[in-house]
């Protein structure tokens, strides 16, 4: 993975060795989590934003929902990174729920991205989530970065969510946008809950299995928040998908594949509706959602197929 670029010889005193400050709101959650674990390891000092009181100088206090932030504590740093948010498939969408899904992000991007903003010494880069949830229900036609958002409520909670970003990018601050895909990961999102059921031989497809799932796997989400992090030449929304979207029944056939275990079950529509309730839409609806802009800028997965995703997981 690229390093994350600080140059040397800066007049504000930042450190020309390589080793950069990187700010990272949501460092418990999966893919935050798996940012901070790799800028670590490549000697990055990363500084975790917390809801609690700090333990120590590397954590900064803040309280998302209610659009507040210490922002003395993100003082030097030369980067800024927000993947913090209430799951959105944790529960059902009961209208509270659905308050706090957008509280979390908007209230927490507007206070972070105005924090940037004010600061003397601003970092060079802000990298703010989003969701392919933007683009809404797409059938089988495909849709890149140069698509409208669609329309519902995770389309409008992603065109708030970008939008609270704009302060940064007013100041100056260059702003990436990541509208990240269904991540094939063992440790959370959708494939932390299909792995267990495949491999108990009770996976199978949801619906009729037509609907296309954008996929990504966790080593190429950091992988292209990394080259995103370090190019200072991309700036905007970006789609951190791979680059084969595939429809669910072929996920259910690869994970049948890849597990040795027989994908025998489906789940029905109309169950799948009075279970989850208006989440079921998310589940049914299909997204073929293109990584145009990434591999423009010369990006290269490591995992471009289903199979390969699966296995990086496992």
């Amino acid at each position: 993975m690229n390093d994350v670029r600080v140059d040397g010889g800066h007049e504000d005193g930042r450190s020309g060795t390589g080793r950069s400050r990187i700010a990272v709101a949501g460092a418990s959650g999966l893919i935050g989590g798996a940012l901070a674990r790799s800028l670590t390891a490549d000697g990055h000092e990363v500084v975790r934003l917390v809801r609690h009181a700090p333990g120590g100088p590397h954590e900064v206090r803040w309280d998302p929902e209610n659009g507040r932030v210490d922002a003395a504590g993100l003082d030097g740093c030369d980067a800024v990174v927000n993947l913090a948010g209430a799951g959105v498939g944790d529960r059902r969408w009961t209208d509270a729920y659905k308050t706090r899904i957008r509280s979390s992000r908007v209230h927490g991007t507007t206070a972070l991205a105005e924090a940037v903003a004010a600061m003397e010494r601003p970092p060079r880069v802000f990298v703010n989530g989003s969701a392919i949830g933007f683009y809404g229900e797409t059938g089988d036609r495909p849709v890149d970065e140069s698509a409208p958002a669609g329309e519902g409520f995770l389309p409008g909670l992603c065109v708030e969510w970008e939008a609270a970003a704009a302060p940064a990018r007013e100041a100056g601050v260059r702003t990436v946008l990541v509208r990240t895909g269904l991540v094939v990961a063992r440790g959370g999102g959708a494939w932390g809950r299909l792995f267990p059921l495949f491999r108990a031989g009770l996976g199978g497809k949801l619906g009729d299995g037509s609907q296309y799932w954008s996929f990504v796997a966790l080593h190429d989400e950091v992988a292209a928040i990394r080259h995103l992090l370090d190019r200072e030449d991309l700036s905007g929304p970006f789609n951190l998908t791979a680059p084969q979207p595939v429809t669910n029944r072929a996920v259910t056939v690869a994970m049948s594949r890849v597990l040795h275990r027989p994908a025998p079950f489906a789940v029905p529509a109309p169950v799948l509706r009075a279970v989850l309730g208006e989440m079921a839409g998310d589940v049914l609806g299909s997204a073929r959602v293109l990584p145009a802009r990434l591999l423009e800028s010369g990006f290269r997965f490591a995992f471009p197929e289903i199979d390969g995703a699966i296995r990086a997981a496992l």
